[in-house]
C-alpha cells in the first residue's frame, strides 16, 4: 500500500488547561479528498490547526510526505505546499479580491490560465475583481477564501467547513469546484457539516469524537450504512441533503 501523503499518530494537543486532542490517529491518502466528520466540539478544527502548526502538538507525530513536520513553524509548513482555509475565511477585508489572490500566490505573479479556471466556478470573483473583499457577501467571501488556497497548485489543502451558512446554489458551486480539484494532483482534508457535500466529495472519511478518531474508512461505505451514521454522528446522511 502506498504511503499516505499525511499521517497523524498519537497526536495530542493542549490549549491552555484544556486537553483537546487525546491521541489522534488517521491518514490522508495521496490524491484523495478525505472528510473529517464529527459532532460539534469533537476536535476537528483543532486537528486542522495542529497540522498547520497554528497550535503545537504536545505529543505524537504529524508526517507529511514521510517527514515529521510537527515541530515546524506555520510558514515552513506552508512552504511544503500545504494551504489552509479556516472556518473564519480570514480574508483581508481592506484589500481587493485581486490583492487577496496576489498575496496568496507565494511563488510569483498570478497565472492567467489558473485564474480563468477559478473564475469558471467563482464568476463573482472576476466580477468584483477590484472591489474590497470586505464588501463581498458571505458566499463570495468563502469563494475567495477557497480561491486563495487553490490560486496555485498545492500538495495538500486543509478546508474547515467551507459550506457553513451558504445558500444551496453557492454550495453546489463549491462542490463542483472541489470535484474538479480532485481531478488534479491536489489532496484535500476537509471538515464539513453539510452531509450532501461530504457524500458527494469524500473518498475516505475519519470520524472524531472526544478528541479521538473513532472510525476511519471509505466515505461510500459510511454513506451506505445508516446505522453506522447514527451511531457515529447521531444522524443519517439521508436526512441532511
Amino acid at each position: 500500500m502506498a504511503e499516505p501523503l499525511l499521517a497523524l499518530a498519537g497526536v495530542q494537543t493542549h490549549i491552555g488547561r484544556y486537553h483537546i486532542l487525546q491521541g489522534v490517529d488517521f491518514a490522508v491518502p495521496n490524491g484523495e479528498l478525505t472528510m473529517l466528520l464529527g459532532r460539534n466540539g469533537a476536535g476537528k478544527t483543532t486537528t486542522l490547526r495542529t497540522i498547520m502548526g497554528l497550535w503545537r502538538a504536545s505529543q505524537g507525530s504529524i508526517r507529511f510526505e514521510g517527514a515529521d513536520v510537527s515541530a515546524l513553524s506555520t510558514p515552513a509548513i506552508a512552504d511544503l505546499g500545504i494551504a489552509y482555509v479556516p472556518e473564519s475565511m480570514a480574508i483581508f477585508a481592506g484589500l481587493t479580491v485581486e490583492e487577496n489572490l496576489i498575496l496568496a500566490a507565494r511563488s510569483g505573479p498570478l497565472d492567467s490560465a489558473r485564474l480563468d479556471w477559478i473564475f469558471g466556478f467563482f464568476g463573482a470573483l472576476k466580477k468584483f475583481w477590484h472591489l474590497p473583499a470586505g464588501l463581498l457577501s458571505g458566499g463570495q467571501k468563502q469563494m475567495l477564501a477557497v480561491a486563495r488556497a487553490i490560486v496555485e497548485p498545492r500538495k495538500l489543502i486543509l478546508i474547515d467547513e467551507p459550506t457553513k451558512g451558504l445558500a444551496p446554489s453557492i454550495i453546489n458551486n463549491l462542490i463542483a469546484a472541489l470535484a474538479e480539484l480532485k481531478k488534479t494532483a491536489t489532496t484535500v482534508l476537509m471538515v464539513e457539516q453539510n452531509f450532501h457535500a461530504a457524500r458527494s466529495l469524500g473518498d475516505s472519511v475519519a470520524v472524531m469524537d472526544g478528541g479521538r478518531i473513532v472510525h476511519a474508512g471509505r466515505m461510500a461505505d459510511l454513506a451506505a450504512d445508516a446505522a453506522l451514521q447514527s451511531r457515529l454522528l447521531g444522524l443519517s446522511l439521508d436526512a441532511h441533503q
